[in-house]
C-alpha cells in the first residue's frame, strides 16, 4: 500500500505540472499595442494620444506646436505653427523584439504609418517678407517609438509628403520628432 501511494503521487505531481505547463503555453499571448495611452511633448509642447485599433495598429492623434523654415528668393526664416497631426500606425516588429526580450510596454517597436495633418497659419510670420498660408500634408512615413523609464517617451519618423497649399502644393520630406512622457501606469 505504502508503494502505490508513492506511485500516484508521482502522477498526481506529473499531472499538475503537465497542466500548468498546458495552462502556461496556451496563456501566453500575441504581442499587442497599448489600448490607450497618453503622452505630453515637451520638446514642442503638445499632446498625444495613441488608441489601439487591433493587436498591431493603432489611431495616433497629436494637438502640438511646430517648427519650420523656409529657403527662396525671398531669404530664409523659421515659423513657428499650431498643427493638428494623425496618423494610422502599424507596428510591424513587435513580435521580432518579445522574441529578443526586449520590451513592447507603451508601444515601444518600429511602426510603417500614413500621416495627415493641418498645419495652421504661422504665428510669427511676417507678412511684408513671406506669406505664411494654412496646410494639409499626407503621405507615408516609417518611424520608432520608445519608452524608457520612468515613461520617459521617444518617437522619431519621417518620410516624403504632399503638402497642399493654397499658392503653392508641392512634395517635401517630413520629419516628426517628440519628446516627452507617457502619463498613467
Amino acid at each position: 500500500m505504502h508503494l502505490s501511494v508513492f506511485k500516484n503521487s508521482k502522477i498526481v505531481i506529473l499531472a499538475v505540472f503537465s497542466a500548468i505547463t498546458v495552462s502556461h503555453s496556451s496563456a501566453q499571448e500575441k504581442p499587442t499595442v497599448a489600448k490607450s495611452q497618453f503622452k505630453i511633448n515637451v520638446l514642442l509642447p503638445g499632446f498625444v494620444y495613441e488608441h489601439g485599433l487591433s493587436s498591431k495598429n493603432t489611431l495616433y492623434s497629436e494637438i502640438s506646436s511646430g517648427y519650420g523654415y523656409t529657403s527662396n528668393t525671398f531669404g530664409n526664416t523659421s515659423r513657428f505653427y499650431p498643427f493638428i497631426n494623425t496618423q494610422i500606425r502599424h507596428y510591424y516588429n513587435l513580435d521580432k523584439r518579445v522574441s529578443k526580450n526586449k520590451t513592447i510596454k507603451k508601444n515601444t517597436g518600429s511602426f510603417v504609418a500614413f500621416e495627415a495633418s493641418y498645419h495652421f497659419k504661422s504665428i510669427n510670420t511676417n507678412k511684408n517678407f513671406l506669406q505664411s498660408d494654412a496646410s494639409l500634408i499626407a503621405g507615408p512615413v516609417w518611424g520608432f517609438q520608445r519608452t524608457y523609464n520612468k515613461n520617459f517617451n521617444l518617437d522619431l519618423n519621417a518620410g516624403i509628403a504632399y503638402n497642399f497649399k493654397k499658392a503653392d502644393s508641392n512634395v517635401i520630406p517630413i520629419i516628426n520628432f517628440t519628446l516627452g512622457w507617457v502619463i498613467g501606469k
